[in-house]
């Protein structure tokens, strides 16, 4: 049985859509199907499993999820067992399949409008979860009935399938990547705290994660409610709960928020004493790197626990400059200590950001506090116009 791996990541899989559902999956979606249908022509799936090429991964997704739905029965029940004797069958039916049948099974229910029909679905999620993830496909019926979903979600907590216990956390994230928004999540932040309440003692790492990673999404536009949350959990700590919050609180960090910070056990920077930013060299060849460093020193009595971040100010197509924040470190200086801290940031080219030629700027961010911003220039590879990072 394919699974997901439990360290997968979306970023590293999303590129490369042939792998994930291209043709042998669409082969072995078409086969597993047909072998329990009593009509196995299936002239809508056939005629899009052989249509993915240059697609998208969604799109392969929603062709393949709306040839299901066009040949399979019309009716609710016949459709979900269909599915489920195709799940249980002795052909293979895991991995990125699971995508277009499990959004099929969700788009049927919503036609049907019935609370059996939404009520089975939902189980049916969370059977074929195991098998990938249902993650995409729950929040169609999050949209639909938001409180019933809810009401079932809460119950997958106590589930003994981690996958489905994930799927608790993971299908009911404000942001989810890839996926639709659910406007009621949205609009009411505390609706899945209780989920979140239920989880993040968890055993399973592959759950905590996820735990993580919704809070994370809620800082967006909730950072009281995260740090009231993560304040909970801190004063009933499991094992592992320190490093969850310590992950769920990365971005309030990077912004500098003085909630989070003090929730980790970081003060005010008045004490600290930072030096100018050195820079190894100010000219940056295009697809080279910037060396910094700086000395920090405690000037108190007491120990003063800091994080460390770095902003680049990256330079835009109108010359503007726009930051990103990047994690450095963390550490605890005794009084009168100093810490030398030192990054090498690369320009190399990836696929995610256009560097322009051009002045950028760098500083460092010590317990939400920025200082020390010292320029520097990239300078122009080869065609600017074409290069990306």
């Amino acid at each position: 049985m394919d699974t997901v791996p439990q360290n997968w990541k979306r970023e590293d899989l999303m590129p490369f859509a042939d792998e994930l559902l291209g043709d042998r999956v669409a082969a072995e979606l078409v086969a597993a199907v047909a072998a329990v249908v009593d009509d196995p022509a299936l002239p809508a799936l056939r005629v899009a499993a052989a249509d993915l090429a240059g697609r998208p991964l969604r799109e392969r997704s929603d062709l393949l999820r709306d040839a299901l739905l066009h040949d399979l029965p019309t009716g609710y029940a016949a459709f979900a067992a269909t599915v489920r004797a195709a799940l249980h069958g002795g052909l293979p039916f895991g991995g990125w399949l699971i995508w277009p049948v499990s959004t099929a099974v969700a788009a049927r229910a919503v036609e049907d409008g019935g609370t059996a029909a939404f009520d089975d679905a939902m189980a049916l999620l969370a059977e074929l979860t195991p098998r990938l993830t249902s993650e995409f496909a729950v929040r169609v019926l999050l949209d639909r009935d938001l409180d019933r979903a809810l009401a079932i979600v809460g119950t997958w907590t106590a589930s003994p399938d981690e996958h489905v216990r994930r799927l608790a956390s993971e299908g009911t994230r404000p942001f989810l990547p890839w996926a639709r928004r659910v406007p009621g999540i949205l609009a009411d932040p505390r609706a899945t705290i209780p989920v979140l309440d239920a989880l993040y003692g968890d055993e399973s790492e592959y759950v905590r994660r996820s735990v993580a990673n919704h809070l994370n999404d809620l800082s967006r536009h909730h950072p009281e409610l995260v740090v009231e949350t993560a304040t909970r959990w801190l004063a009933a700590p499991g094992p592992d709960t320190a490093r969850l919050v310590r992950h769920a609180l990365r971005t309030l960090v990077k912004q500098g928020d003085t909630g989070a910070l003090a929730l980790l056990g970081f003060g005010t920077a008045t004490a600290l004493e930072v030096s100018a930013l050195v820079l190894a060299a100010s000219d940056i060849p295009f697809g080279g790197t910037v060396r910094f460093s700086a000395t920090i020193t405690n000037t108190a009595a007491v120990p003063a626990r800091i994080a460390v971040d770095y902003v680049v100010h990256h330079r835009k197509a109108d010359g503007s400059l726009r930051g990103k924040t990047f994690k450095l470190t963390t550490a605890t200086l005794a009084p009168g200590e100093s810490r030398v801290v030192s990054r090498d940031h690369s320009f190399r080219e990836v696929t995610t950001r256009r560097y322009h030629p051009g002045g950028h700027a760098i500083e460092l961010q010590l317990n939400g506090v920025r200082t020390g911003r010292t320029e520097f220039t990239l300078l122009p590879g080869s065609d600017p116009r074409t290069r990306r990072s």
